[in-house]
């Protein structure tokens, strides 16, 4: 089984990155490149760059902590992986932590997304959220809802939401979830904007569906179709945090525990009232 963090330094200095928008509101932006080796396509991003300072923030590693935590929670989503690498930008070498994914795509299936497909697709009148419900995915958008709350995903706009198409097979179906980066504590980039930061605080997110509110969001899964999500247990801290002790600091660590644990007892309260 392939590891999920490679700690010894790799030389990815070959890839070539390209610049995406940062459409967080953060200073900065995010470069992404990717490699075909044997037919086989992997994609690589960065955490939030810009041109002075470099490589600042740490989504990258977020990635691979919801990763490991969609996988306790039994929720299907892409899977990355964290390598420590040096990588080339701009002529400039330096030494990072970035994440690998492979394509999600099988066989056959060509990719469009989400709002872009709605936007052909839909019937007159039709809102985003009536129109996923109609095509099937209702139960995918209330677990999403979920682990966005979860999480507090501030960056789940059209296009980080995939619909997957096979004409020849006739087929039609979202992707799994993927880019989670711009959650949990990413903006907070000092020891002390860690340890400032309320965990509960409500704030607004660039969403597609449903409201600005993560919280608000929960108020659109009607009673009896919360997801039944696997328990989140105090002793899971350990396995979403492994090996991370030399890449983001023990206060960080603690802190996004505690944003994940204390959201995870509200969300289970809400859903045993229903």
């Amino acid at each position: 089984m392939q590891k999920d963090i490679i700690t010894e330094k790799q030389d990815l200095t070959y890839l070539s990155w390209t610049r995406t928008r940062n459409s967080s509101g953060t200073a900065g932006s995010f470069l992404k490149a990717y490699s075909e080796l044997g037919g086989k396509k992997t994609y690589y991003k960065l955490s939030n760059y810009d041109n002075v300072r470099g490589v600042i923030g740490h989504e990258c590693v977020n990635e691979l902590i919801v990763d490991r935590l969609l996988t306790i929670l039994g929720v299907e989503h892409l899977h990355y992986q964290l390598i420590h690498a040096d990588v080339l930008i701009q002529e400039r070498r330096q030494e990072v932590f970035l994440c690998a994914s492979q394509d999600f795509k099988r066989q056959g299936e060509s990719k469009v997304a989400l709002d872009v497909y709605y936007d052909s697709e839909h019937q007159k009148g039709e809102t985003p959220l009536d129109f996923c419900i109609r095509n099937g995915w209702a139960d995918y958008l209330y677990t999403m809802f979920a682990v966005d709350y979860l999480i507090l995903n501030r960056d789940r706009h059209g296009a980080n939401i995939e619909v997957l198409r096979d004409s020849r097979n006739h087929s039609i179906r979202l992707a799994p979830l993927f880019d989670h980066g711009l959650s949990l504590l990413f903006n907070c980039l000092t020891d002390e904007q860690v340890t400032a930061c309320d965990v509960m605080e409500d704030k607004l997110t660039n969403t597609w569906l449903g409201s600005r509110s993560t919280f608000e969001n929960l108020k659109l899964i009607p009673a009896g179709q919360f997801p039944k999500l696997n328990q989140l247990l105090p002793a899971y801290k350990d396995i979403l945090m492994q090996d991370l002790e030399d890449v983001i600091s023990q206060n960080l660590q603690n802190k996004i525990w505690d944003m994940i644990l204390k959201r995870w007892y509200v969300y289970e309260n809400i859903r045993n009232q229903e």
